[in-house]
């Protein structure tokens, strides 16, 4: 089996950043000088993923209008011979990419957003990233856990060591180290308090599963916050096959909040090739 979709769930209303969310999806907030949801794009393009499935909501229009033609934008850049950013709003969507929309009709969940590709995945293994979760490696995340994949064929979430005050922000994992990176798990908890958590490895955002997960997602009772959570469909799917919890390499940062939001502008405009030095330069200057 060979992970060719990606759903990307983006119904959210993105409430933590208003007044600047409230005419445009949190998804389309810019880190440095490309949105939220093409860094999430881009990730699953490297991972060889070619059939992109956005959940998306009502107002959220800006989403496909990104990774839409813009017929208007490349006719002014091309009469005015801006071939280099001619070339860069094409490169938004390739050609060999598809871009497909399903409207999430009500918010019940990000496990209930997952159930909404199940229409357009039936019956293939596919990849979920969260937008929110800006992640950073080399190679990209989600390419480490394709190859994963690819050698185990059983869902794999990604996950990383977290401080034990902070998980209850946290799915937290546990179970039998097969290697230094690779977990085969035994427990799931969504959001345990510090002293429930089952270990110190908690789920970032993003997972390779396979089909069978809809049916479980599709019969777990709502669970934290009255929502029906990934988490428990995948609790439940360990019960009759395998799932892996891979700690990758690479910085995640939590573009769900402002904080994290924040080091991701700072640290990828220092590492930006044409703006990094002069930013560096510029952060000198302050009195910190």
């Amino acid at each position: 089996m060979r992970v060719n979709k990606a759903i990307f769930p983006v119904a959210g209303l993105g409430t933590r950043f208003l007044p600047a969310t409230k005419a445009q999806p949190k998804e389309m907030l810019p880190v440095v000088d490309k949105p939220l949801i093409q860094y999430a794009v881009e990730e699953a393009y490297a991972a060889g993923i070619r059939q992109m499935i956005f959940v998306n909501g009502r107002n959220k229009r800006a989403i496909p209008d990104h990774f839409d033609t813009g017929y208007e934008l490349e006719h002014e850049l091309e009469a005015a011979g801006k071939n280099e950013l001619l070339a860069m709003v094409r490169s938004i969507k390739p050609d060999d990419m598809d871009c497909i929309y399903i409207r999430q009709p009500k918010a019940l969940g990000l496990g209930h957003a997952v159930l909404c590709g199940q229409c357009v995945v039936v019956n293939e293994p596919f990849a979920v990233l969260l937008a929110d979760d800006l992640m950073v490696g080399e190679p990209p995340v989600l390419a480490q856990m394709v190859e994963q994949f690819n050698e185990r064929q059983a869902s794999i979430v990604a996950v990383q060591e977290v401080p034990k005050e902070q998980t209850r922000r946290y799915g937290m994992v546990a179970g039998t180290m097969v290697n230094d990176r690779l977990m085969d798990m035994t427990q799931f908890v969504e959001k345990p308090a510090p002293e429930d958590a089952p270990s110190n490895l908690g789920v970032a955002g993003r997972y390779i599963l396979t089909p069978a997960v809809f049916k479980e997602i599709a019969n777990v009772p709502r669970g934290v916050g009255g929502e029906i959570q990934l988490t428990d469909g995948i609790a439940s799917l360990m019960r009759n096959e395998k799932v892996f919890a891979y700690r990758y390499r690479g910085e995640r940062y939590d573009c769900g909040s402002k904080e994290g939001f924040l080091q991701a502008n700072v640290e990828l405009a220092l590492a930006h090739p044409e703006l990094g030095a002069q930013f560096r330069a510029y952060l000198k200057t302050l009195e910190l």
